[in-house]
């Protein structure tokens, strides 16, 4: 069947039957998608706005969640709450932070706080109360499997989206003009990462130690040198008062974030245009100068923390924080009661043997491959060089001449749109421009359009 949504009929979780196709269908529905789905909204509010005003979304979570297992209290969001879905590109919108704060009627509080990072926990509780609000636009528990080229007159002129349901398996197809993939980025495990319940991706942390008893003797291990592995580091050693924790990277110690107002701007909307407008050496001269703003760098006061605690241990002689620098694990073995966990430091080759009980991998994150939901709509969308996908300034896919419909991808286009492409700072700015593209696409008018 086709199936479909808009702003004013049932809620988007049941698809029903239509004759007419979407205007826009989103797999995903993170912080990319949600402030995509915002900017539709507003658009359908305003009666003289035209198209695009039927738009859904899909999404494989049973709920809308962003980074639930490292929502660990006390961590704070590394962006100011200006970044939020909408207000670097409209900050009259009514789905703000500070809409949100003022609604929750906790404006006054936050401001005494005199900062202009939430906790992650309040940011995320934000998100949640933007995404409720778009709830008749978006179906979860449903993942999209493949994509359909519809052909008429020669061209392609539909994409049928097949989505499979968790809950029985069943398959609905949406039929659309336009396809915004931001499927976000899956946990990365080195090679050598074990299939076992005791090792796991820091991405799962608070759901895996949930029903971890705090009270006894452990020991963790803790594989990684960027934030998250410093936040997994800290939180385990807080929480766990009779646990060794063992924490493993190759650098030399933990590396600060160079969040200086300067090299901040990287992040600016404007130094996407800057970025893409650039020859593909000099965009390598520009991951390599400050990378440091973003990869395997940690906050300053977390680096502080962690040292202090070391420092202390080693003032009363039980030391539980094991700092292991210059060092790699190098093999992982089951044991009948945990793991055996081989360290190798780097500067002489010698290899210890640190018996453990969890193996926390704090790895870090891949984008998803856009063509993995794309099917057969996949050989019509060009690729680079490198063999990713050649997207334009809007972030709309090159493909052939006998496309009609736009193909969009939000995250995946680090390559192309630089660093923040995978962050909140342009998330509000991206989603404008992609609905401004796609609102053009639709014109009758346009040549290029339907």
């Amino acid at each position: 069947m086709t199936a479909g949504t808009s702003a004013t009929s049932a809620p988007a979780s049941r698809a029903v039957e239509s004759g007419e196709a979407l205007d826009v269908l989103g797999i995903g529905f993170g912080p990319s998608n949600l402030a995509l789905a915002i900017v539709l909204e507003e658009q359908a509010r305003r009666a003289a706005t035209p198209r695009p005003s039927r738009a859904a979304f899909i999404e494989r979570q049973d709920r809308f969640g962003w980074h639930r297992g490292m929502l660990i209290g006390g961590a704070d969001l590394q962006v100011s709450f200006l970044k939020d879905l909408v207000t670097m590109r409209d900050p009259t919108s009514d789905y703000s932070f500070l809409s949100y704060l003022h609604q929750k009627d906790r404006m006054p509080a936050f401001i005494n706080q005199k900062t202009m990072y939430p906790s992650r926990v309040e940011f995320h509780d934000y998100l949640c109360w933007a995404a409720d609000r778009l709830r008749h636009r978006v179906s979860y528990g449903l993942e999209a499997i493949d994509a359909r080229p519809v052909i008429r007159d020669g061209d392609v002129r539909y994409i049928d989206v097949v989505a499979r349901r968790a809950e029985d398996g069943r398959l609905d197809t949406y039929r659309t003009r336009n396809v915004v993939v931001a499927m976000g980025l899956e946990p990365y495990l080195p090679p050598e990462a074990p299939a076992s319940p005791r090792a796991w991706h820091s991405a799962q942390l608070l759901g895996r130690l949930a029903d971890v008893p705090d009270d006894t003797e452990q020991t963790f291990v803790v594989v990684g040198a960027g934030q998250s592995a410093a936040e997994a580091t800290e939180y385990v050693h807080r929480r766990f008062p009779r646990a060794r924790v063992h924490a493993v990277f190759s650098r030399y110690g933990y590396s600060p974030a160079d969040d200086t107002p300067f090299v901040n701007g990287i992040f600016d909307p404007r130094a996407v245009d800057v970025f893409f407008g650039a020859p593909d050496e000099v965009k390598d001269l520009f991951f390599s100068y400050h990378d440091n703003t973003n990869y395997s760098v940690v906050d300053r006061d977390l680096i502080a923390t962690l040292h202090n605690r070391v420092y202390e241990e080693l003032v009363t002689g039980e030391p539980r924080l094991i700092i292991r620098n210059l060092s790699r694990v190098v093999e992982v073995r089951e044991t009948g009661t945990g793991l055996d966990v081989r360290v190798a430091y780097l500067p002489d080759g010698r290899v210890d043997s640190v018996p453990a009980d969890w193996l926390i991998y704090a790895t870090g994150y891949r984008p998803r491959n856009p063509l993995s939901v794309l099917g057969e709509v996949g050989s019509y969308c060009k690729a680079g060089p490198s063999q990713a996908l050649r997207v334009d300034r809007s972030h709309r896919v090159v493909t052939s001449g006998r496309m009609r419909c736009g193909i969009y991808v939000q995250g995946a286009t680090e390559s192309t749109h630089g660093i923040s492409s995978t962050l909140l700072s342009t998330t509000a700015v991206r989603a404008g421009e992609i609905a401004a593209a796609i609102t053009a696409s639709l014109d009758p008018s346009n040549p290029k359009g339907r």
